[in-house]
C-alpha cells in the first residue's frame, strides 16, 4: 500500500502547566518550573512533585466518570476531548468504525494499589471498590477514551515505560499507513506522583532530592543535576492521512514524517552508556522521514535531569548531528510524566512548529563539561523551524523517536 503523509490535525494537553494546549504552551514559554511541595508526599524522603491542579482537572472532566475511573484516565479523557475539538471533529458524525485510539501508559494506577493495600492490611475488605480492577488496567485509558468519544476502530494500550506516549503515536501512524483507520487519537497519560512511585524511584536513586528547592530541582544537562522530578499529565494528538483531512476541510498543523523504535538490550533501568540503542532510533526516524541530520532544526530532548541519561543523550546528539541544532528540555518545567512524557513533548514539538518558537530550558546554571549543546535557556528563541525531532527513552531500554515537520 502506498504510504500517505500523516498529518496532525488536533492537539490536547493536560499538564502541571495548565489544562489545555494554550495554557501549557504559555507556561513553557515563561520558563517557570511547576514543581512544588506535595502534601500527598509529606514525610517521605522526596516530598515534592509536578501535579496537575485538581480544581482545573475536575472542572474540565465533569462528574460522570470520576467515581469509577482513575486519575490517569481522567487526564487522558480531558486531553482527548480537547484534541478532537481542536481537529474540528464531531464524534456524533464520524465513521466510528474507522477511528482508532492508542494511548500509552507506563505504570497506571499506583494510588489505587496503595489504597487496596491499606484496606487489605486493615481487614477493611468492603472498602475495596468493585471498580478496582478495571480502573487500574493500563489499557483502560484507551478504552475509556474510545467509549467517551464513540471510537469503534482499533484500540490499544501501549506500555514502553517512559517511551509509551511516543510509541503510541508511532503505532497510530502505522495503523493509518496500513489502512486500518482514517483517524487515530494517539498519545499518553500518566498519574504517578503518589507515595509508591516517589519512594520507589527514590530508592532507585533516580529522583532529585532537592526538597529545599523544588523549583530548581529539575535541571537537565546542568552540572549539579541529581535526578528527575515526578510529574503527571496527558498529551493526545489527532492523526489523519493528509487526503482524509483535506477531504473534510481540516488543516494539518504538522506532518508526522518519521518514527524510530529500538531496544538497548542492556539493562533494566540504566541507559546504554554510549546511547547505542537511542542512536539507532534517531537514525531510523530520520531514515523513515527521508531526512538527513542536517535537515533537523530543533530537538526536544528526553533530558530527564538524571546524570546518566543526560550524558548519554548528549553523546548521541553529538554523534548523529556533529553540530546539534538548538535543544530544549520540557521536563525542566513540567517534570517527568513517565508514560505521558513522549506524547506531551510531541505536542510541544507541534506547537513549536506552529509558533516558530523554542521554549527555554529552566534551571540550567552551569552545563556539565563536555555536553556542549546549544541549549535554549533564559528566554524563548524565535527562529525558523521546519523540522523537529523528539526523543523518548524508557526503562527496559526501549527507545522511541519522532520527527515532525511543517505541513
Amino acid at each position: 500500500m502506498k504510504r500517505s503523509r500523516t498529518v496532525v490535525t488536533g492537539i490536547g494537553l493536560v499538564t502541571p502547566g495548565g489544562v489545555g494546549a494554550d495554557a501549557t504552551w504559555q507556561r513553557l514559554c515563561l520558563g517557570a518550573p511547576t514543581a512544588s511541595t506535595d502534601p500527598g508526599l509529606a514525610g517521605l524522603p522526596v516530598d515534592f512533585s509536578c501535579r496537575v491542579r485538581d480544581e482545573e482537572l475536575a472542572a474540565a472532566l465533569g462528574r460522570g466518570l470520576r467515581w469509577r475511573t482513575d486519575r490517569f484516565i481522567h487526564l487522558a479523557l480531558v486531553a482527548a476531548r480537547e484534541a478532537a475539538r481542536d481537529a474540528g471533529l464531531e464524534p456524533a458524525r464520524w465513521d466510528a468504525d474507522r477511528v482508532a485510539v492508542v494511548i500509552g501508559v507506563g505504570s497506571s494506577s499506583h494510588d489505587t494499589d496503595v489504597h487496596v493495600l491499606r484496606c487489605l492490611t486493615s481487614g477493611a475488605y468492603r472498602k475495596i471498590s468493585p471498580t478496582t480492577v478495571p480502573r487500574a488496567l493500563p489499557n483502560m485509558a484507551a478504552g475509556e477514551v474510545a467509549a467517551d468519544l464513540g471510537a469503534k476502530g482499533p484500540g490499544f494500550g501501549v506500555s514502553t515505560a517512559c517511551a509509551s506516549g511516543a510509541t503510541a503515536i508511532g503505532i497510530g501512524r502505522q495503523l493509518l499507513n496500513a489502512g486500518m483507520c482514517d483517524i487515530a487519537l494517539v498519545g499518553g497519560a500518566e498519574s504517578a506522583c503518589g507515595p509508591l512511585s516517589s519512594t520507589g524511584f527514590w530508592r532507585l536513586g533516580a529522583l532529585s532530592t532537592r526538597c529545599h528547592d523544588p523549583v530548581g530541582a529539575s535541571r537537565p544537562f546542568d552540572a549539579e543535576r541529581d535526578g528527575f522530578v515526578l510529574g503527571e499529565g496527558a498529551g493526545v494528538l489527532v492523526l489523519e492521512r493528509a487526503e482524509h483531512a483535506h477531504a473534510r476541510g481540516a488543516r494539518g498543523k504538522a506532518v508526522l514524517s518519521g518514527f524510530g523504535a529500538t531496544s538497548d538490550a542492556h539493562h533494566p533501568t540504566s541507559p546504554h552508556p554510549e546511547g547505542e540503542g537511542a542512536e539507532r532510533a534517531v537514525r531510523a526516524a530520520l531514515a523513515e522521514a527521508g531526512l538527513t541530520p542536517a535537515d533537523i532544526d530543533h530537538v526536544n530532548a528526553h533530558a530527564t535531569s538524571t546524570p546518566l541519561n543526560d550524558r548519554s543523550e548528549a553523546a548521541v546528539l553529538h554523534r548523529v548531528f556533529r553540530r546539534p541544532p538548538p535543544v530544549t528540555a520540557t521536563k525542566s518545567i513540567l517534570g517527568h510524566s513517565l508514560g505521558a512524557a513522549g506524547a506531551v513533548e510531541a505536542a510541544v514539538c507541534v506547537l513549536s512548529l506552529h509558533h516558530q518558537t523554542i521554549h527555554p530550558t529552566a534551571n540550567l546554571g552551569t552545563p556539565e563539561p563536555g555536553i556542549d549543546l546549544d541549549i535554549v535557556t533564559k528566554a524563548v528563541r524565535v527562529c525558523r523551524i521546519e523540522t523537529v525531532l523528539s526523543t523518548s527513552f524508557g526503562f527496559g531500554g526501549q527507545n522511541a523517536v519522532l520527527v515532525f515537520h511543517t505541513p
